[in-house]
């Protein structure tokens, strides 16, 4: 039995909570729920009789339309009989559902794909064969998993020359490729090329020659790869021991043994058994050695153990608890959704390339800030860090890209995507709704690459929020505060090229002087001394920010993560000015799958005027269009158009006359209850009701219900919430929350940038 209850930092857990987890509320990991509403009898015609009949015919009449009107081209079936669960050996179909079942709630979070966990009750070769072709109509893929050597070499081959559909056994492949990724980056780490290293792999099972098959065709020789396998080296010319998989990886070596073998060895690759690999063997290897220790749950070699005997070793295991995860799921959700989308015919050897070589691309690049905080720690790339983290969101859009290209360029895609760009970003969309609203946004930013400047330049989450502005071509990142923590704040993550991020210090910036002759004939007649003004452009990092913006210096301010929004905003006000005859507000953007709404004024006025709701409205709505939404505005209430009648409600009357003679050129009503304006079965009993579809645009009646609207829905609404997103400032200013992460940073700045908010 595995153990459950282990040491160092991996998660803890006794067996009495591993079976609740699997049994609490439903028994498993996963369910079926419809794509398609049933809420009607209508519904219930149109999903199956009569209303299936067309779908059938269409299929019948041209097969490739399954792809159209049913689900196949994105379920994978992850098959298995059990022969060979997660190291636990041949317990048999039954019990590796649990480990199936894992597979397809993994296929899901991770790239959107949906999948059946399928076990097969046979050791029979041919009728595992036989069973897996004849549900090639139901399919789009099949993912083979814990089958054993040397079946499923033979199951393999036979369903890719049978089926017309991609067949992938992880255990091989999918170790494989991730383990290809990090051996490019350790090379790149270490100084050395593929087709020098000399590479020792201890273990001769499924994944051991698929590892060893694929850094053959990425360029390491034949003759510079010794396998070894409990009879030891795999030499030409033994007979002991071999089979047909086996013999093709024999060499021509004097080694007989593991401990000859590794003698001088640049790489271990161990897919064998705990404890295998001694510090002594680790001493004999090269200058630098890179091991890749992925028994589990024992690694052939401890990394402390390893890392004493050699501290200069780059060390990857199978583990969580230690750097360098050899993770499968970096790999075979991403691998399928790019093979899906191009209805690829099988996943080749070009395609399991071109995911290793974008894996190991993404390790290189500065970590985003959500997978620093998912792992607590801060991830730069070096020798603790060369396989990218399972959670990094860039994994969606990178690895199905290339697999897609891959397939095209090899001619396995019966579907080909014809502008690349635009496929990445529906990746990005499938697992964050907010990237589809945003689209047009960011490309916008990119064209007109405005200088934003960062006020809380220090901060570590800043420092990443501007690598990210940056390298995304949204614009110049300008950082705000001292020089020297600033730098050593990049370097803390991975940053090399610091001298490309402008630096702007109050305590020795040349602008200084005129901007406190500025600031003081402001703020003279205010109260204001010029020592107090003085000491605000030197201490105060959110008004010499706003400065800089006010004098043309940079386009745009992003601050917010030390100090509350009231703060930053009274400190910009200071400086910068509202439009004129109007008042500020602010909103927040919620992305759904049920489509993406815009919510104000969630930040400053606490009961607004109608003339100050029907402006908000007005702005909020010229901001939907900026986003490419056709804004539908709602003036909500706890009221229906009077009913019940209220106190409070002539605001929201005066806003709805003033838009009346405004004719503004968007859709709009109120007062309404918030299920009215988003419900069209609600809406249906107010037939003069002038909004023709669910509203995007929700006009709160006050600051309270607003703010709290907001907050609620980030916490309890499934979707993302950006914001508050400030407008109706002269100049082009955005206050974070306290905890905004980077992602947040960028998108606020991006916002800014790229004009969506005046």
């Amino acid at each position: 039995m595995p153990v459950s209850e282990t040491d160092g930092e991996r998660p803890q857990f006794s067996d009495r909570e591993a079976l609740l987890f699997h049994s609490a509320r439903r028994p498993g990991k996963i369910e079926i729920i419809a794509s398609k509403p049933m809420a009607t009898q209508r519904d219930l015609s149109l999903a199956y009789s009569p209303g299936v009949a067309v779908p059938v015919q269409a299929i019948a009449d041209d097969p490739a339309c399954a792809y159209d009107y049913t689900v196949k081209g994105n379920l994978v079936a992850v098959i298995s009989n059990g022969t060979a669960i997660l190291g636990m050996g041949n317990l048999g179909a039954l019990a590796s559902k649990p480990v199936m079942e894992g597979k397809a709630v993994l296929f899901k979070r991770f790239a959107d794909v949906d999948s059946i966990d399928i076990e097969l009750k046979t050791e029979d070769v041919n009728r595992f064969i036989d069973a897996v072709e004849l549900m090639e109509p139901t399919f789009g893929g099949i993912n083979l998993e814990d089958i054993k050597a040397p079946e499923c070499f033979i199951i393999e081959q036979t369903l890719r020359e049978r089926m017309n559909i991609p067949v992938f056994h992880d255990d091989q492949h999918g170790t494989a490729i991730i383990t290809a990724a990090g051996l490019i980056n350790a090379c790149l780490v270490t100084g050395r090329a593929l087709r020098d290293v000399k590479v020792v792999v201890n273990g001769a099972g499924a994944a051991a020659i698929a590892c060893t098959e694929l850094i053959k065709a990425m360029g390491v020789p034949h003759d510079h790869v010794i396998m070894c396998d409990r009879e030891g080296v795999i030499w030409q010319g033994r007979e002991k021991g071999l089979d047909q998989w086996k013999s093709a990886h024999a060499s021509t070596t004097k080694a007989r043994t593991l401990k000859e073998a590794l003698v001088g060895a640049d790489v271990f690759l161990g897919l064998s058994a705990a404890k295998a690999l001694s510090a002594e063997d680790v001493l004999a290897m090269a200058p630098q050695p890179i091991i890749f220790a992925m028994a589990n749950p024992e690694p052939e070699i401890r990394p402390e153990i390893a890392k004493a005997a050699r501290p200069d070793a780059i060390i990857a295991t199978g583990r969580s608890d230690y750097p360098n995860q050899v993770n499968n799921v970096i790999g075979f959700p991403f691998i399928f959704r790019g093979a899906l989308d191009v209805r690829a015919t099988k996943i080749n050897e070009e395609m399991k390339v071109a995911a290793a070589q974008a894996i190991a691309e993404l390790a290189r690049e500065s970590v985003p800030d959500e997978v620093a905080a998912a792992y607590g720690v801060n991830q730069v790339f070096g020798p603790d860090y060369i396989i990218p983290a399972p959670f990094d969101p860039r994994l969606i859009e990178r690895v199905p890209a290339a697999v897609a290209q891959a397939a095209m360029d090899s001619g396995v895609a019966k579907k080909p995507i014809f502008d690349m760009e635009a496929y990445k970003g529906e990746l990005r969309a499938r697992l964050n709704p907010s990237s589809s609203a945003l689209a047009a946004m960011f490309e916008q930013a990119r064209e007109k690459a405005r200088r934003v400047v960062f006020a809380e330049g220090e901060q570590e989450v800043v420092l990443r929020a501007a690598v990210s502005f940056r390298t995304s071509g949204y614009g110049v990142p300008l950082l705000v505060g001292r020089e020297d923590p600033i730098r050593e704040g990049f370097q803390r993550i991975g940053v090399t090229d610091p001298e490309n991020y402008p630096v702007h210090n109050s305590a020795n910036s040349p602008l200084v002087p005129e901007m406190v002759d500025r600031l003081y004939s402001r703020l003279q007649r205010q109260g204001y001394l010029r020592r107090d003004v003085q000491r605000m452009v030197n201490n105060e990092r959110n008004v010499f920010a706003a400065l800089l913006v006010e004098m043309g210096e940079a386009d745009a301010m992003v601050s917010g993560v030390t100090r509350h929004f009231n703060q930053v905003m009274n400190q910009v006000r200071l400086v910068i000015d509202p439009v004129e005859g109007v008042s500020p507000f602010g909103f927040h953007i919620f992305a759904g799958r049920a489509g993406t709404f815009l919510i104000a004024d969630t930040t400053v006025n606490e009961r607004p005027s109608g003339a100050t709701l029907a402006d908000t409205a007005i702005k909020t709505a010229a901001a939907a269009r900026r986003l490419g939404m056709e804004p539908r505005v709602a003036f909500l209430s706890y009221s229906n158009f009077g009913n019940p009648p209220g106190s409070y409600l002539g605001a929201l009357h005066e806003a709805v006359r003033i838009l009346d003679e405004a004719r503004p050129g968007f859709e709009y009503e109120g007062e309404m209850s918030v299920d009215v304006a988003l419900n069209r079965e609600m809406s249906a009993n107010y037939p003069f009701n002038r909004l023709t579809g669910p509203a995007n645009v929700l006009v709160m009646p006050g600051l309270q219900s607003a703010n709290i609207a907001a907050k609620l829905l980030k916490e309890l609404g499934g979707g993302r919430v950006i914001g508050p997103v400030l407008m109706n400032m002269q100049r082009s200013v955005q206050i974070a929350p306290m905890t905004a992460g980077a992602t947040e940073l960028v998108t606020l700045a991006a916002l800014a940038a790229a004009g969506v908010v005046k």
